[in-house]
């Protein structure tokens, strides 16, 4: 497990989390990206990181280290709000998504409320 550095290398994996209850980005959201081993089916941990000011999250796995597979990025959303002195209804938001082309691009977008989550695939 690798934990994300600010100024790391250009990722080809991207999120942005979006406060939309707010209007405003979801700064300082802790978050993880997690890979299947489909043999032991288990989830490994791949990085840890927080979001920017901006809600964005970079340097989320190296080119070399993104290979097909089925993946999950966690969104800490519980410990989020409580940050901001709220409650909400999920604790936590997992996006599981297959790789199978990993010289593309993906960028997986959360919009979450404090009762609400959606996502999609990016570009």
């Amino acid at each position: 497990m690798r934990q994300i550095m600010a100024a790391a290398e250009s990722s080809p994996l991207t999120t942005h989390v979006l406060n939309t209850g707010d209007g405003v980005p979801a700064a300082r959201m802790a978050l993880s990206l997690h890979q299947l081993d489909s043999k032991q089916m288990i989830w490994n941990m791949m990085s840890v990181g927080t979001t920017n000011e901006d809600g964005r999250c970079p340097g989320l796995i190296s080119r070399q280290a993104f290979t097909p597979g089925m993946y999950k990025l966690r969104f800490e959303t519980g410990s989020y709000w409580e940050t901001l002195g709220q409650t909400c209804f999920y604790p936590y938001v997992e996006v599981v998504f297959t790789i199978s082309d990993p010289d593309q691009r993906f960028h997986i977008p959360l919009l979450m409320s404090r009762f609400s989550y959606s996502t999609y695939r990016g570009s």
